[in-house]
């Protein structure tokens, strides 16, 4: 399985610590926001290789953290060449361009790199392997306004998913969807040609929102927390729930 992680945003709401500086790798605690996922990500035996892709202005910053990094698995860094929000190709894309450029033929993993999670990614591939269809990840979300911005599901009683809704004005449940998903190798014809059938490609759930109507997905229900580091609050309240910890997967 191929560990796909999405770096290539231009988190304006971070500025100014972003400006200048991809977000993924901004410290909390100890290590950066990438690290706390790729430790995890990394001792998960079947998951053989990391693909990170990034914008072409932050490559080099990434290709130079890479250099200090010892995996277990290789980890691969695709520039995207976009150098602005005006230009950038969306997450959507930059997937595409990630199987393209590696000749993906395997179950892929795809992750947004701006989260951290304190609880591992292992309970989600074990829950892949259940279903045998590709699969989101969801949570609770009671406060309707936080729905309204974000990823919404329905399922049934075996946690498939029946409808997805993208920023629902009247969301048809209290389970929203975080950046993660695991997609089986069945579905990449599917995926390759998405955009060829009307499926946006700025944010990553456009693809789980497209693939719900023409593929079985199921949803896995996260068994902590994440934190979305989204603007300078939220990176502020991570810093301070992880400045005093070691790795949050120990």
């Amino acid at each position: 399985m191929k560990n796909i992680i999405i770096a290539a945003g231009y988190a304006t709401r971070l500025y100014p610590l972003t400006e200048n500086f991809p977000k993924p790798l901004l410290k909390v605690g100890n290590k950066s926001i990438l690290e706390r996922i790729l430790d995890d990500i990394d001792n998960i035996e079947d998951i053989d290789e990391h693909i990170i892709v990034t914008n072409h202005k932050f490559a080099h910053i990434f290709e130079e953290w890479k250099q200090q990094m010892n995996y277990r698995k290789p980890v691969i860094i695709i520039d995207d060449g976009t150098t602005s929000n005006e230009n950038r190709l969306g997450a959507v894309r930059d997937l595409l361009l990630a199987i393209d450029m590696k000749h993906i033929d395997d179950d892929i993993i795809v992750l947004a790199a701006d989260n951290i999670l304190d609880f591992s990614f292992q309970g989600f591939v074990d829950y892949f392997k259940q279903k045998q269809s590709s699969v989101i990840m969801c949570y609770h979300e009671p406060e309707l306004k936080r729905l309204q911005r974000t990823g919404v599901i329905a399922v049934d009683d075996d946690m498939r998913v029946l409808e997805m809704q993208e920023k629902p004005e009247h969301p048809v449940s209290e389970l929203a969807v975080p950046p993660f998903y695991i997609y089986r190798r069945e579905d990449l014809p599917l995926i390759k040609e998405c955009l060829n059938h009307g499926c946006g490609f700025d944010a990553p759930g456009n693809l789980a929102h497209y693939l719900t109507d023409i593929t079985p997905i199921h949803a896995w229900q996260m068994p902590g927390t994440r934190f979305d580091i989204g603007s300078l609050d939220s990176y502020e309240e991570a810093q301070h729930r992880f400045n005093d910890e070691n790795d949050i997967s120990e």
